[in-house]
């Protein structure tokens, strides 16, 4: 197969959903179809030892909560479909930003009790600065919920997308019997935990044909036509251009739990998702059917296999081909690199790939080389643009609290915070490292990871802080002003870059209006 037929064929995609929305269920029923698993695992559930695949971390076992970004990768219908499934929790919200800058397009889970929630909306947020096509997927019809035009309105209201339902539902909660396939003009009936292979579908071309009073019952039936000639009348006709524009979202319904519906979405995002698109960087913009290979990296992961220490750099391929044992170019530390073992995911399961084309994620092997926001190619110097780390709004002083193992402390704190879990600033005047969250949550999980993959204890200690905001300024005279009158409130990050560690909005807002000359930064892109 040719380089550009191999591009064509590839699918990126993230999930992205509010906690507990059925995310985490959903890919793993994408994976089932795929083929790529045999059983699906319950996220949250103690008569069932299996976990989800995309949930391998032990802390996210225990809380049954998706902690980092997981990639798989799957081939369905002659295209090879990469999911990245993001955590919902805002505590890990940055992960997901990060990670939304290298997909193509996503799918946005809802629950129909609950609605649009808070994160959706945030998440959403992100994919429209990108104009990102999406998809949207309600969920959990076989429960009571809110009627289906409400929720259309409200997903229109508070996300603004413009929708257009392409599966409407027959009923739902105990009157739930199936899905009308508004894009293939099919009725699908529901069973619980259907197969894997999808149900048989009826066709029915026309909704007044008697089958339909036949399957579902005659007042279904009427209720069903009422519902689809609204649909033709308020919604737009689905129109790709537009999907792929950002402007237009398309809309399904069905049970990922009962593995029911989703094959009508997956069926429709094989035809209309886009393929590896083109990316941003300071210099240009990178064509995906450029010869020369080049990437990103987004996302570091320590100890993915806590047997072997082995810490991975997620490497999304925006052009080219990337191949095994070849040199590339480190542009941030401008120097060649070779990777002898680049591998392909299946969550925690890896292997080796000898190449790897645009729309592929790659795990490379780090020793601490690389950084989020680094790119490779080959000889071209490139800064690929938006993967910012956002200013925290908690802080803790972290202390060693065991003295014997300080190396192992700053050697996981360090590995840690280039993962991207959370921000480590070193104050100027007396060296105390705190570090700063996007929510507590993520405390937790460090002080979790030091221990069990790095040897380590650590304690914390509250540290009254309103906002962290990074500086820089033109005129040397007036930083030098400010960084004397201020040393108490300064701390350098990870990168020793200049950040002024707020007490309050007072503080921060006296100090703009004190020092006109230096600029103030709430993310590190700039």
């Amino acid at each position: 197969m040719s380089r550009i037929e191999e591009i064509k064929r590839r699918k990126t995609f993230g999930i992205v959903s509010h906690p507990d929305a059925g995310k985490t269920t959903l890919t793993e029923k994408l994976l089932l179809f795929g083929g790529a698993i045999q059983s699906a695992g319950a996220v949250k559930s103690n008569k069932i030892k299996k976990h989800a695949t995309s949930d391998f971390m032990e802390i996210e076992k225990q809380r049954g909560i998706s902690v980092a970004t997981s990639v798989m990768a799957f081939e369905y219908r002659g295209k090879k479909i990469n999911i990245l499934d993001t955590p919902g929790h805002k505590d890990f919200a940055e992960d997901t930003y990060r990670t939304l800058t290298a997909v193509d397009s996503a799918i946005v889970v809802i629950d129909v009790a609950k609605g649009v929630e808070t994160q959706t909306e945030k998440l959403v947020g992100v994919c429209k600065m990108r104009d990102t096509p999406m998809i949207v997927f309600i969920n959990k019809m076989d429960r009571e919920g809110k009627d289906g035009f409400d929720l259309l309105d409200e997903i229109e209201g508070k996300l603004g997308l413009k929708v257009c339902p392409l599966s409407w539902p027959i009923g739902m909660g105990q009157r739930f019997q199936g899905v009308y396939n508004i894009y293939k003009k099919e009725l699908v009936l529901f069973r619980a935990h259907g197969k894997q292979e999808g149900e048989a579908a009826i066709v029915i071309t026309d909704l007044n044909d008697p089958i339909l009073d036949e399957k579902v019952g005659e007042a279904a039936a009427n209720e069903l036509r009422e519902e689809i000639e609204m649909i033709s009348e308020v919604y737009p006709e689905f129109d790709v251009e537009k999907y792929e524009a950002g402007e237009l979202s398309p809309v399904f319904v069905g049970s990922a739990i009962n593995n029911f519906g989703v094959k009508e979405m997956l069926d429709c995002f094989v035809d209309i998702a886009p393929n590896p698109l083109p990316r941003e960087t300071e210099q240009r913009l990178i064509d995906p059917f450029e010869e020369l290979f080049t990437g990103f990296v987004f996302k570091i992961h320590a100890n993915i296999d806590p047997k072997h220490r082995d810490r991975i750099a997620f490497l999304r391929i925006c052009s080219g081909t990337f191949r095994r044992n070849t040199n590339y170019y480190h542009v941030r530390q401008d120097k060649k690199m070779k990777f002898a073992a680049p591998t392909s995911f299946m969550a925690a399961k890896k292997e080796v790939v000898e190449e790897a084309f645009p729309g592929d994620i790659v795990g490379l092997y780090d020793s601490g080389n690389f950084k989020i926001g680094d790119g490779l190619s080959e000889g071209e110097k490139i800064h690929f643009k938006g993967i910012p780390a956002f200013s925290p709004e908690q802080f803790r002083y972290v202390n060693n609290a065991d003295p014997l193992k300080s190396k192992q402390l700053a050697k996981g704190i360090e590995q840690l915070m280039d993962e991207g879990v959370a921000q480590v600033f070193t104050k100027e005047i007396n060296n105390r490292k705190i570090i700063g969250t996007v929510g507590a949550l993520q405390f937790e999980v460090i002080q979790y990871r030091l221990k069990h993959e790095y040897g380590a204890s650590c304690e914390y200690e509250p540290v009254g802080l309103h906002k962290a905001a990074w500086v820089d300024c033109d005129n040397a005279e007036a930083l030098k002003e400010f960084t004397a009158k201020r040393k108490r409130d300064l701390a350098r990050d990870k990168d020793g870059k200049l950040v002024m560690m707020a007490e309050s909005a007072w503080s921060l807002k006296m100090a703009q209006e004190t020092h006109p000359d230096v600029r103030f930064h709430f993310t590190s892109e700039f």
